[in-house]
């Protein structure tokens, strides 16, 4: 399957890799670059150009949003997922690129896959976000690959307390969710968790296929 530069590879044991996605790359690899900002759009006191550090890929998958970013910039990038047969083809679609040298694929839960001290400059989280009451609407993916719980937000929310643990001063994350309505959920999570030092910066929404959430610290 072609994703942006890459050509991936995957099978039916884990989430196929879904082609709007491309856009949360090509959003975070337009924050390492200033220049690339709308004004209309940015804070560019906020973002002026992202700070020194590796790239960080929560719930990752098979890796290609991580991966599409790093074949664009030369930063090194961890990707952390709990599935063992999702993290092999990430380790397979990173040596396929070209980039496995600055590559670190780390096959554990995420809660566990992380030192303390770590920081990262740019945080990508990609965790599932169906609501269990419609899981049965999409019977080829993988239940624990699409699962996020009553609201879609159980993973989410765990993604957003490691990011506010793990993300380095004047970074961002982009989160991925399904809708605006999770969008809205989140936002209030983060504005009455304030321990998290999280805020939403801005929402972008594809049609009905999901919205992405740019994260930066208050």
């Amino acid at each position: 399957m072609k994703f942006g530069p890459l050509v991936l590879r995957f099978d039916d044991q884990v989430l196929r890799p879904r082609p709007w996605t491309l856009a949360q790359s090509s959003w975070a690899a337009e924050l390492f670059d200033a220049e690339l900002f709308d004004a209309e759009l940015f804070d560019a006191e906020l973002f002026d150009g992202i700070p020194e550090g590796a790239v960080l890929e929560l719930c990752a998958g098979v890796g290609q949003i991580g991966l599409a970013l790093a074949s664009l910039v030369p930063r090194d990038l961890v990707l952390v997922d709990a599935d063992e047969h999702a993290c092999s083809y990430a380790q397979t679609n990173a040596e396929a690129a070209g980039i496995s040298g600055q590559v670190d694929v780390r096959n554990e839960p995420m809660h566990v896959a992380l030192a303390a001290h770590e920081r990262f400059a740019l945080i990508l989280a990609d965790p599932p976000w169906v609501r269990s009451g419609d899981v049965a609407q999409f019977p080829r993916d993988p239940v624990t690959a699409i699962d996020g719980g009553p609201d879609g937000l159980d993973v989410a929310r765990i993604c957003v307390d490691l990011i506010g643990h793990h993300l380095s001063d004047g970074g961002a994350a982009i989160l991925q969710l399904g809708d605006a309505d999770q969008a809205a959920t989140m936002r209030s999570y983060l504005d009455a968790e304030r321990r998290v030092g999280l805020t939403v910066r801005e929402v972008r929404t594809f049609g009905e296929d999901g919205v992405l959430v740019l994260l930066a610290r208050r």
